[in-house]
């Protein structure tokens, strides 16, 4: 594993390998198909120096925030792939999401010196706490079929109780 804090230098960039596992420290930002779209055009149209941030050796983080916590969303959004090559212009290094993107945003990665890197769904997470899995009922139905899952640790939040909920 790799530790890697932001600001994140060319030279750490440089560094880095497919594949390579990382443990990411620092600030990172926080947008998706909503907010990506109005960055580009701030950097585009030279304004972005009105917001208080700091593109330059910075992370994306491909997600939104609220009250039940981040998670990853699909990269390969066109509002959220079509930003990738001008903030990483702007000075971001690292992009982080979930999803393949296309061979022209990974040839502009290239280009402006910066990375892509996923955070593997709470599937892969969930799958490692999975000790056994039967299927029950329904078949036909494949993945949708009835099972009996024997887990270990499985973590969980609970968003509604007692008439209250976090949502």
């Amino acid at each position: 594993m790799k530790e890697i804090t932001t600001p994140i230098n060319d030279k750490t960039i440089a560094e880095l390998k497919v594949g390579d596992m990382i443990y990411l420290s620092g600030c990172i930002y926080c947008g998706r198909d909503a907010v990506l779209p109005k960055l580009v055009k701030m950097h585009l149209d030279g304004t972005i120096g009105k917001l208080d941030v700091n593109l330059q050796g910075s992370v994306i983080f491909h997600t939104a925030v609220s009250t039940a916590g981040v998670g990853p969303t699909s990269s390969n959004k066109l509002e959220i792939e079509s930003s990738i090559a001008p903030l990483s212009e702007a000075g971001v290094k690292l992009h982080l999401g979930k999803g393949a993107i296309h061979a022209e945003t990974v040839t502009a990665l290239d280009k402006f010196n910066a990375v892509y890197a996923v955070i593997p769904p709470v599937t892969a997470l969930l799958g490692a706490k999975t000790l056994e899995q039967q299927l029950v009922a329904f078949p036909e139905l494949g993945m949708e079929a009835l099972y009996c899952l024997k887990v270990d640790r499985y973590p969980a939040i609970i968003a509604a109780a007692h008439g209250r909920s976090i949502y």
